[in-house]
């Protein structure tokens, strides 16, 4: 296998404290990921002995407001720390602040000129800092249509035209073919163009953002995919489990997308 399988710890195993989630992911021979770290009990997750892909990066401001974008770069940096900890290589931001249930705090429906040229001047700086501190900041893209109304340059092809302009090694995507799937479509045309820049790649199932298998999206195609195109980074499984939150469907899920890929 040419590439890395990653398991999100908040969305599988839900009856179990996380630390004892991790444990499970781990135990069967996957990569975690993980969301807010804050309150969390960081040595605890790191004496798992788990391998932690990703954690959110950021938790105020967008990256496309000039009044709040310092406000991305601020909280990054009092993340590092618990990345390094943890030995995490990538730190997810998006292109606004989501707030509860990943809504948009400050929700926008047209982007500007201004919006774009501050967002990459933003990437920018976290390329300085993610150099100077050896993370890679991964601007994720997001659905507007189902989970995200409100932020802006949320698409693939945004989030693609922004790192690429960057174009700074510490700075890529995080490719979420979920949130792809339902706002844009043909993904292994969108796996091939945005290789180049790609960071890690996130799956889910569409509709019902569950494992592989269960909706309408071929992983396996899109494994094959990625195969071809050489990719050997990290695939995540950023998703629920179709039978519920329990031990058993945690661990069919993780059959389902191990066997996808």
């Amino acid at each position: 296998m040419s590439f890395r399988l990653a398991a999100c710890a908040e969305m599988l195993y839900g009856d179990l404290p996380l630390t004892q989630r991790v444990e499970r992911i781990h135990e069967q021979g996957f990569e975690v990921e993980l969301w807010d770290t804050r309150g969390r009990d960081i040595a605890a997750l790191a004496a798992t002995g788990a391998k932690f892909s990703s954690m959110s990066g950021y938790f105020g401001g967008s990256i496309t407001d000039p009044d709040s974008a310092h406000e991305v770069l601020a909280s990054a940096e009092k993340l590092i720390p618990v990345a390094l900890e943890l030995g995490i290589e990538r730190m997810v931001v998006h292109s606004a602040e989501l707030g509860e249930g990943g809504k948009a705090v400050r929700p926008v429906h047209r982007s500007t000129g201004e919006m774009w040229m501050t967002a990459r001047t933003t990437l920018e700086h976290l390329a300085v800092l993610g150099e100077k501190h050896g993370v890679v900041f991964a601007l994720e893209n997001l659905n507007t249509v189902l989970d995200h109304a409100g932020i802006p340059l949320a698409r693939a092809k945004d989030t693609l035209a922004l790192v690429s302009a960057v174009n700074h090694p510490n700075v890529r995507m995080m490719l979420d073919l979920y949130h792809a799937q339902i706002g844009e479509g043909n993904l292994i045309e969108l796996v091939r163009a945005a290789m180049p820049w790609v960071g890690e790649i996130q799956v889910a199932d569409v509709p019902g953002r569950c494992e592989p298998g269960t909706g309408e999206i071929n992983y396996r195609m899109i494994a094959a995919a990625l195969r071809e195109a050489g990719y050997q980074g990290v695939v995540g499984l950023e998703a629920q489990a179709v039978g519920g939150s329990g031990l058993e469907a945690g661990d069919a899920a993780l059959t389902a997308f191990r066997a996808a890929f």
